[in-house]
């Protein structure tokens, strides 16, 4: 995890990112996000307006042409990376519909085609983005296929996104030539109604089942929650933690570290259908009134053997064994350049990776189901107890901030983080060690 200062660059200023290099705004905004070791992006984050954000790959007609291209030993036209416009829009907007704006102009300027995978070329590193984006009043889906976009306001409900595009026949903005372009590469018949951006844009040779299941599981259980008034933080833990249990497909045969399917919460298969473990998951909780303090409860690792513990952007400043990588240094670099990351001592993200492999019990996850259950008990009592300790910190750290003591505000936000990470890893290395013995 990373906290980005808010800054006011030069007029000469310019950011440098993997594949091209940026003019920089009169100002940027500060940013708290997770990202890989070697990237200056986010794969998720938060802004100082309360705006949030996060990123999908999806697999479009434009990527699969960009492809055809690397195979015929041409080089494409390499663009902006999804998780570079995660902070590009979070350091450039104070709204989600601005957030949509920032990234689908400069997306139509740069495209977007280039690995986004540490030690992968682009052939199997590169992918296109969808992205969710809220504030406290509004969200946004904004899907793109190359230089295109399209993006739909959700002002009520709730909505998902899992890896495919998901926008069909109507949207709230779009690329100009949204319609046309998809007629003129032959992507839509020109004598088809209504247009369906999702169905056009989208490269059928790559199979939806890796996604489909997951989205729809997704749906369901957001829906349940709204329409039943059941939408809290909990709720949103046990949807992140799912593996389909208690429903037709019940859950994974054997265990969740042995997947059948794509799951919500997703674990590496020896089949290597799934794309590894989750590489962390949150939960954004933003304030209805001026007086709140947004919260982004984060976990590294599988959802379902993590601990969320609430990260604030107000306290600007993370413990530094959260931001730690492990044997690799944390340095923006190409990822085709990139070296791999192992475990090291005081990487709070290679600690959640070690529980995850001593709880499977070997390569097939066999000791997993029962180690899973010893590790959710105790974690279970640790959220508990920093959801309950929440509102007095934020009490204490509003009475500073309203005395004008904000540093003393900041420090009580942030030692409430710190004391939460601290208590996290003294619980972890306690069960790495039990279930090793």
């Amino acid at each position: 995890m990373i906290y980005g200062d808010a800054k006011k660059p030069s007029s000469e200023a310019t950011l440098k990112l993997a594949n091209c290099e940026l003019a920089q705004p009169s100002k940027t905004y500060a940013t708290l996000g997770t990202a890989p070791y070697w990237c200056w992006g986010y794969e998720l984050g938060i802004n100082e307006h309360n705006v949030v954000m996060g990123n999908e790959a999806v697999f479009t007609e434009p990527w699969r042409e960009a492809l055809d291209t690397v195979d015929r030993g041409e080089s494409p036209e390499k663009g902006i990376l999804g998780m570079e416009y995660v902070r590009l829009g979070l350091e450039r907007a104070t709204t989600a519909e601005e957030a949509v704006e920032v990234v689908s102009n400069l997306l139509e300027e740069y495209g977007q085609f280039g690995s986004a995978v540490a030690d992968d070329d682009i052939e199997d590193g590169a992918y296109d983005n969808s992205y969710l984006i809220a504030d406290p009043d509004e969200a946004w889906i904004l899907e793109t296929a190359g230089y295109r976009w399209a993006a739909k306001r959700i002002s009520t409900g709730s909505e998902s996104i899992s890896n495919e595009l998901s926008i069909r026949h109507s949207w709230t903005k779009g690329s100009d030539d949204l319609i046309a372009n998809a007629k003129t590469q032959g992507w839509w018949p020109n004598d088809r109604e209504p247009f369906d951006f999702a169905d056009a844009y989208t490269d059928h040779s790559t199979a939806l089942q890796v996604s489909r299941i997951r989205y729809k599981r997704s749906q369901d259980l957001l829906n349940n929650l709204t329409d039943n008034g059941n939408f809290n933080i909990d709720s949103m833990q046990q949807i992140l933690r799912d593996h389909y249990e208690e429903t037709f497909l019940e859950g994974p045969k054997f265990n969740a570290a042995l997947p059948d399917f794509l799951t919500i919460c997703m674990h590496s298969s020896p089949a290597e259908f799934t794309w590894g473990d989750s590489v962390s998951s949150a939960i954004f909780e933003l304030p209805s009134d001026d007086d709140g303090f947004a919260k982004m409860w984060w976990t590294p690792g599988p959802p379902c053997i993590g601990v969320y513990v609430p990260f604030y952007i107000e306290s600007e400043a993370v413990p530094t064994v959260v931001s730690k990588a492990g044997t690799a240094s944390r340095e923006v670099i190409h990822p085709t350049e990139a070296t791999e990351d192992e475990y090291e001592d005081g990487s709070y993200w290679w600690e959640f990776k070690r529980l995850l492999e001593t709880a499977k019990g070997d390569e097939y996850g066999r000791g997993f189901k029962m180690n899973q259950k010893i590790v959710r008990s105790r974690f279970d009592e640790l959220e508990k107890k920093f959801q309950n300790r929440v509102n007095d910190r934020e009490t204490k750290a509003r009475e500073l901030y309203d005395e004008g003591r904000v540093e003393e505000g900041k420090d009580v936000l942030a030692s409430f983080t710190e004391s939460c990470v601290s208590e996290v890893r003294r619980e972890i290395d306690r069960m790495t060690q039990m279930l090793t013995h």
